[in-house]
C-alpha cells in the first residue's frame, strides 16, 4: 500500500499503510485517512461553561466535556500532555460510541450540551460530527476548544454544527514557528469561526514569548477588526510539562488586559 497525504492540518503528514500521523489521530488504513481515534475518549467531565473558557456563552450552564488523546502540535508547556502527547498505546481510553456519549449529553435536561476539549479535537472531527447529528435536534450546543491549526477542509466540516469556539492564540509568527505551528492558519480559522458561531480566544501570556503589550496590542486591534464583540481572555503562564520558565507575574496580565481593552470590548483574565 502506498503512503497517504493527510490534509487535517498544515503538517501534511505522509502517512504509510498502518501507521499515524503526527498528532496520533490519524491513520493510513487500506489507503484511507482515517481518524483512529473515534469515539476515544480519555477524559469526560460536567464542567461550568466558563471553564473552557467561554465567559459570554450561556453564562451560568454546565456543559460535558470530552476529551480523547493527540494534537497536531507539541507545546512544551502543555497543561493537557499526558493525553495531548499520547497515542493510543500510551494511555487509557475508554470506547463510547456517538450514540451512547449523545445519550449521556441528553440525559441532564440543564446540561447545555458537548464540548470537545482537552486535548485538541478537531483533528477528530467525524466523531463530533456524528455526535451533533444526534444532540443538536434537541437543543444541545456543541462546543470546540481548539488551537485553530486545521485546514478549510475541516473548518468546512465543522463550521455548519458549531455553537462556539474558544481558539488558543498562542504568540506571534516567530513563536508559531517556534512550537512547530502555523500563524496565519490560525488567524484563518478565528476568522471563519468568527462569521458562523460565537467566538473566544485565549493568549497564554508566557514570558518572554506571548506577554509584550505590543503583541497583545497588536492581535486586540486584529481581532477588533473581525468583531469588537469579540471576547479575548489573557491567562497567567504556569511552569507545565517542559517548560520551567516562571510563572507571569499577575500584574502583567491585568497590564495587558488593559492594552487589549482599548480594541476589544470585552477582556478578561485567567489563572489570577
Amino acid at each position: 500500500m502506498s503512503e497517504i497525504v493527510c490534509d487535517i492540518c498544515f503538517r501534511h503528514c505522509h502517512i504509510a499503510e498502518g501507521k499515524t500521523g503526527f498528532c496520533r489521530a490519524r491513520m493510513n488504513r487500506n489507503g484511507e485517512n482515517i481518524c483512529v481515534s473515534y469515539g476515544r475518549l480519555t477524559a469526560l467531565a460536567m464542567d461550568p461553561v466558563e471553564k473552557k473558557p467561554l465567559a459570554r456563552f450561556h453564562p451560568g450552564s454546565w456543559i460535558l466535556s470530552a476529551g480523547s488523546y493527540g494534537c497536531n502540535l507539541s507545546c512544551p508547556f502543555c497543561q493537557n500532555h499526558e493525553i495531548s502527547m499520547r497515542d493510543q498505546d500510551t494511555v487509557r481510553w475508554y470506547a463510547y460510541s456517538a450514540e451512547e456519549l449523545a445519550e449521556i449529553i441528553l440525559r441532564e435536561e440543564d446540561n447545555l450540551g458537548i464540548a470537545f476539549t482537552y486535548n485538541e479535537p478537531l483533528v477528530a472531527w467525524e466523531y463530533a460530527r456524528d455526535v451533533a447529528a444526534l444532540v443538536k435536534p434537541h437543543g444541545k450546543k456543541i462546543v470546540f476548544v481548539s488551537n485553530g491549526c486545521v485546514s478549510d477542509r475541516v473548518l468546512d466540516e465543522v463550521l455548519p454544527f458549531t455553537d462556539a469556539v474558544n481558539i488558543d492564540l498562542k504568540g506571534d509568527a516567530e513563536f508559531y514557528r517556534e512550537l512547530g505551528g502555523d500563524y496565519d492558519m490560525v488567524h484563518h480559522a478565528i476568522e471563519r469561526f468568527a462569521q458562523a458561531c460565537h467566538t473566544e480566544v485565549t493568549i497564554l501570556a508566557v514570558p518572554g514569548k506571548s506577554d509584550s503589550a505590543a503583541f497583545v496590542e497588536e492581535q486586540a486591534k486584529w481581532l477588533a477588526g473581525i468583531d469588537p464583540d469579540i471576547v479575548l481572555h489573557i491567562s497567567r503562564y504556569f511552569p507545565r510539562y517542559r517548560y520551567t520558565v516562571p510563572a507571569t507575574d499577575p500584574q502583567v496580565i491585568y497590564s495587558l488586559q488593559e492594552h487589549a481593552r482599548k480594541y476589544l470590548r470585552y477582556v478578561y483574565t485567567g489563572n489570577v
